[in-house]
């Protein structure tokens, strides 16, 4: 993959910890670019990853190191779903 050199102005108290070299800590970083345009629905974790080169699964393994969950429905919501699905599956049957 190409990379490119980029100047973004940090707090002094934080360039230490922005300027990293190990490749892990480097997509990691990269991958936390990314995360607010996938939070605000602007790009898909499908598309962050491919921008990243690495693998869908990967990059929610990443994200999910971090605390961060790939489904961040309240426990109502996901009964929701899987109610309308159920509806959905007993209408088709």
């Amino acid at each position: 993959m190409t990379m490119k050199a980029i100047s973004i102005k940090i707090p002094d108290t934080i360039a230490e910890y922005a300027a990293v070299e190990d490749e892990n800590a480097v997509l990691t970083r990269n991958a936390m670019i990314l995360f607010p345009f996938i939070k605000n629905e602007v790009i898909s974790h499908g598309k962050a990853a491919e921008l990243l080169g690495i693998h869908k699964m990967d990059l929610i393994a990443i994200y999910s190191s971090l605390g961060i969950a790939y489904l961040d429905q309240t426990k109502e919501e996901l009964e929701s779903d899987v109610a309308a699905l159920k509806k959905l599956r007993s209408k088709s049957a």
